[in-house]
């Protein structure tokens, strides 16, 4: 038997992503399997189109009645979820095209990624199925999560509906969830999350250029552990980064790595000095993992599109300024002393002793007022060198103010004050303001600093401030921001 080939067919990328009417294939009445899991996920996240559950043995789940086939869904279908044993798949998305589908994801594993002659033909076969008119999500994968139509990975139930620029693909189902979520945490959102697995049909290149014309994706994120094909990703590469960046994490450029994804996938991982060159010739933003995958995105996301060079730091602590300076120069900005008469007036609004009026700017004492704070970035941003400034929190101090005075800390922490301070100057001069919220005060006695850390996160983040976790990983994500846009000029 020969070889199955993906086929190059339109893809109904309209009925994929935003279904009407959906068939989950393979639920049980019994414990919370991908099926069942997958409906109540669906249901909790707000889907409000219809849902056709599918098991042989039929009966309900959750008062929803369960059809014992494809074939006795009273209507036509727009989307498949498939969850069954690997070798019914076949003939369920069969059966699934003949109801009208335009695509299907397949949970399911047992496929390709097994390296079993079964496994193999397995396969082979999804791909002959869809070539007759159904596009395929997967095998060995976690969905598609798009939050305009409600369709959600597994599990995530709880992931948001607000729609957003950011778009990721990739072949881990973990990635994607894990992804999805750390986004959520620090204010990235979404316009879609594909999890495509082995890619027999549907992958990489097929989605950048969707995520190319998706006139909802301001960005693309992406996890690869293996291309099908090379130059065609390259072309397509190259012409998404001309319009939007491309943030890449390649996974597998180890030798230890590349057995992991052979294993992981059925995918080849390639050699480090090859992708690097392409994702550069590309001018595509590579990233090591995915925290830096999530910082680059925040930073793309809430930054307007332009270089900076040169930045100020505003915080507390000497060391603040060897660290800020060191780190700065690794990640190709800098951080320019003030004139002296700029100095002179910062100085006299900075508590004494112990604080410093050059750049970075040390203010000493952890309850500087916001209004001083304010003052002061209002200053620093008149210097025509400076493209941004940052802001290195020292909120956590607050924490001995609440013990000393008896109040909870969010009465006595000013970050609402804070936050609408920084989002006035950052309008006013129009230089974008980062802030890093760095909480050494972490552990279990301090869980109230922790959920006041993320009350002023969210505050920040509402007001389109970006917040970073550490000094580095802003001035890395600002570096990224800056290599893309040079190359792109």
């Amino acid at each position: 038997m020969a070889p199955a080939t993906p086929h190059t067919s339109p893809i109904d990328f309209e009925r994929i992503f935003h279904p009407k009417r959906i068939a989950i294939v393979g639920v049980s009445q019994e414990g919370l399997g991908f099926g069942a899991g997958i409906f109540v996920s669906l249901r909790l996240i707000g889907f409000e189109g219809e849902i056709f559950l599918v098991n042989p043995k039929g009966g309900d789940l959750n008062g929803e009645p369960i059809h014992r086939s494809v074939e006795e869904i009273p209507r036509a279908i727009d989307f498949a979820i498939i969850a069954v044993a690997a070798r019914a798949v076949p003939e369920v998305l069969e059966a699934c095209r003949l109801k009208g589908a335009a695509g299907a994801e397949i949970f399911s594993s047992g496929f390709k990624e097994l390296g079993t002659a079964e496994g193999i033909a397995l396969e082979e076969e999804i791909v002959r199925v869809a070539a007759r008119g159904i596009r395929v999500i997967g095998p060995n994968c976690f969905g598609i999560y798009c939050p305009r139509s409600g369709l959600t990975v597994l599990p995530g139930p709880d992931l948001s509906r607000e729609t957003g620029p950011v778009a990721f693909s990739s072949q881990s189902g973990g990635m994607a969830v894990d992804f999805a979520n750390a986004g959520k945490s620090v204010g990235l959102k979404f316009s879609k999350v594909v999890s495509f697995g082995n890619g027999c049909d549907l992958r990489e290149t097929e989605l950048l250029d969707y995520f190319r014309d998706d006139p909802e994706t301001g960005l693309v994120a992406m996890y690869i552990e293996g291309i099908r094909d090379g130059d065609a990703f390259f072309e397509s590469l190259r012409r998404t980064t001309a319009r939007k960046p491309v943030i890449v994490n390649k996974g597998g450029l180890s030798a230890a790595g590349r057995r992991a994804v052979q294993s992981h996938t059925a995918s080849m991982g390639g050699s480090r000095e090859i992708w690097q060159s392409i994702l550069r010739q590309a001018n595509a933003v590579q990233v090591g993992d995915m925290g830096e995958m999530v910082q680059a995105c925040l930073a793309f996301s809430l930054l307007p599109r332009r270089t900076y060079h040169n930045i100020t730091v505003l915080g507390g602590g000497g060391a603040l300024g060897v660290a800020a300076a060191d780190l700065a120069e690794s990640f190709g900005v800098q951080i320019p002393a003030f004139e002296p008469d700029l100095a002179g007036r910062i100085d006299e609004l900075l508590p004494k002793p112990g604080s410093s009026p050059g750049n970075p700017v040390d203010v000493a004492n952890p309850f500087v007022p916001p209004k001083t704070l304010k003052a002061i970035m209002r200053l620093a941003a008149g210097d025509p060198r400076i493209d941004l400034q940052i802001f290195t929190s020292l909120l956590h101090h607050y924490k001995n103010m609440a013990m000393l005075t008896g109040r909870p800390i969010k009465a006595v922490t000013p970050y609402l004050e804070l936050a609408d301070d920084i989002h006035e100057v950052a309008a006013e001069t129009g230089k974008p303001i980062v802030v890093i919220l760095s909480n050494p005060k972490s552990g279990p006695d301090h869980l109230d600093v922790v959920d006041m850390f993320v009350d002023a996160r969210r505050a920040f983040i509402e007001r389109g401030i970006p917040v970073f976790a550490e000094l580095r990983d802003a001035l890395r994500a600002i570096g990224h921001l800056n290599a893309y846009y040079e190359r792109k000029s």
